[in-house]
């Protein structure tokens, strides 16, 4: 599995556009804001999008998933955990600023342990609460795409409805610097990093 990614709106959100490179079949995980631009995206790598993904339920990261559903008329999927931000009214005031629009309901409730086909690849669901209790990051064969769970250097806000530090810590040393060394972490905001340079030099696990 491939992947480009798009960075969107005001908040700079990484929407990624993963895809199978024998059958050009793609995922679109995070389609924050800005269609026009992820759409130009898809057309210049010449991939199908079949399913939008969000690692969690912040308007910065569903801001476009309407207009993604619309154009290409796939399903949409996100945990059960996080449903109801997708209709959250205070992330409402921020659609202006980001540019974003209330996301339709999901027509698929994510678990930990489940597989997403992609063409002839496949993402694993990994549930990773904290952020959000609906946190999920997704596992290819060449990376971890981690939403706003980990970071470079960083973690995710726990402040915010639904946040808990005890989840976030657990789920990262737990789910996340278990994985290979080697392993690409692909972040929700900022520049990927690796799950070795994670567990050598991130001031919150070191």
């Amino acid at each position: 599995m491939r992947h480009e990614v798009v960075i969107v709106g005001a908040l700079e959100t990484n929407c990624y556009l993963a895809y199978c490179q024998e059958t050009r079949e793609c995922a679109v995980i995070d389609p924050g804001s800005e269609p026009e631009k992820i759409f130009a995206a898809i057309a210049a790598l010449e991939v199908l999008p079949v399913v939008i993904l969000n690692t969690h339920g912040h308007i910065d990261h569903v801001g476009a998933n309407s207009d993604l559903k619309a154009k290409y008329n796939v399903p949409l999927a996100v945990h059960a955990a996080d449903l109801p931000f997708l209709q959250a009214a205070p992330q409402m005031e921020l659609s202006l600023l980001l540019g974003a629009r209330a996301s339709p309901a999901p027509d698929r409730l994510l678990a930990d342990g489940d597989e997403v086909r992609v063409g002839r690849s496949l993402l694993k669901v990994i549930h990773t609460p904290g952020h959000t209790p609906g946190s999920v990051g997704f596992l290819a064969d060449r990376g971890y795409f981690s939403g706003d769970t980990l970071f470079l250097g960083g973690v995710g806000r726990t402040d915010l409805p639904g946040g808990s530090w005890k989840d976030l810590e657990a789920s990262i040393r737990e789910r996340i610097l278990t994985l290979p060394d080697a392993t690409l972490v692909l972040p929700g905001h900022g520049p990927w990093t690796t799950v070795g340079e994670e567990k050598g030099s991130n001031p919150f696990f070191t």
